[in-house]
């Protein structure tokens, strides 16, 4: 029975962070056969592309709360996209802002921005607000410290010429001003290349809530107890069988925290919006769902549950200890987490060893969180509204 147990959570473990990217890759690359094939049986001629129609009317709705200290900044990055001003507007969302956010949108004299004033509610209740309201035919989410680059709009809207795509997810590059190597680069880079691999399926499992957008008529409103609500507009829009795609050069800019204590609170939370998601998308948890369900299970639900296996290998290890191999296994789990502690402890200041152990310390931690975050999820203990992650050069909080 250990052994089930250890080949159960093992087998479980290695598929969500290695065999699912893998097989992504592999059907992506089968793809590319089937399609060069068709090419030459057609005679090797590539078919013209479509022309491009109008450019639909795109609405940034930015859910804001207490962002005095950034909301200029933003304002101006959003009314330099390139993008027809006739099409585009920019609606602030704030959330009973107390440190003057709200008057700082209104001293922009630019008639594109518009200002959506409310007591405090909670980020979902914004966008319950401001996504049908909006006049655009796209909404753009994003965040109020998320810059984004000129021509990312292009970019993200060119997709939704196929009446088929429902959302389209841009990419979130993670900065930090005081360090050019940090722990969540590399795993973030790790979740964008899935991302990018599910996006070529039409089937991106949640979106970067800096910056994605969405066919306004295929918003439904949230619960207003919803945590994470850029997991779960993308995925009810999949859930309802139209495709999310990935955008790569669709890029945005957010900078990361020193504050590794609110960070962890961060992620507990996330943990927690994601076991609750489950009760909101039912239709992705069935195989007729097909592969957004497949992608779900793989990318999501697993990892969900990687606190849980990560103790039972390890439990299940120790009953298997007459046998050369598990006492090699075991050896290997107790030496990463070992690496994981190094990493906490920051022993080593540079080189490999460095950034291998703040890698393992950051799966630790990451993993703790998410058992963190089942834990207030069973409690419902995870209130909507929250605080935003203090950044270096920022104290302030956001919804």
């Amino acid at each position: 029975m250990a052994e089930v147990f250890f080949w159960c959570a093992a087998l479980a473990l290695v598929h969500t962070y290695f065999f699912y990217p893998l097989s992504l890759f592999a059907l992506e690359g089968m793809a590319q056969v089937f399609q060069n094939m068709r090419r030459m049986r057609s005679g090797g001629t590539v078919q013209a592309s479509v022309p491009a129609g109008p450019l639909p009317s795109v609405s940034l709705v930015v859910a804001a709360y207490n962002e005095a200290s950034c909301i200029e900044q933003k304002l101006q990055n959003s009314l330099a996209l390139d993008y027809p001003a006739d099409r585009f507007e920019v609606v602030i969302g704030s959330d009973g802002s107390t440190d003057g956010t709200d008057g700082l949108v209104q001293q922009c004299t630019d008639p594109r921005v518009r200002l959506s004033p409310a007591p405090r509610a909670g980020k979902t209740t914004v966008l319950n607000r401001c996504i049908p309201s909006a006049h655009g035919d796209i909404v753009l989410l994003s965040d109020a410290n998320t810059m984004i680059d000129p021509d990312a709009v292009r970019k993200l809207v060119r997709h939704f010429e196929d009446p088929e795509v429902g959302a389209v997810c841009g990419k979130l590059r993670l900065y930090n001003p005081t360090k050019q190597d940090y722990e969540e680069s590399a795993y973030w880079s790790y979740e964008s290349l899935i991302k990018m691999y599910e996006g070529k399926r039409g089937s991106v499992v949640g979106a970067n809530g800096g910056l994605y957008a969405i066919r306004r008529s295929l918003f439904t409103l949230l619960p207003p107890s919803t945590i994470v609500d850029d997991f779960v507009i993308p995925l009810r829009i999949l859930e309802s069988g139209y495709k999310v795609h990935y955008e790569e050069t669709a890029v945005a800019h957010e900078e990361t925290t020193e504050d590794y204590g609110k960070e962890f609170g961060r992620r507990a939370r996330i943990a927690a919006g994601n076991f609750q998601s489950l009760r909101l998308v039912p239709g992705l948890l069935l195989p007729t769902a097909g592969f957004p369900a497949f992608a779900f299970w793989s990318h999501k639900l697993l990892r969900w549950c990687a606190p849980a296996l990560m103790v039972a290998a390890f439990v299940a290890n120790l009953f298997l200890l007459d046998s050369a191999f598990y006492q090699a296994t075991l050896l290997g789990q107790t030496l990463f987490y070992a690496l994981a502690y190094l990493g906490r402890a920051g022993v080593f200041k540079s080189g490999v060893a460095k950034r291998v152990s703040s890698v393992a310390y950051y799966f630790v931690t990451m993993n703790m969180a998410i058992a963190v975050g089942f834990w207030r999820f069973l409690r419902n203990s995870q209130r909507a509204a929250w605080d935003r992650t203090a950044r270096v050069a920022s104290s302030t909080t956001t919804t």
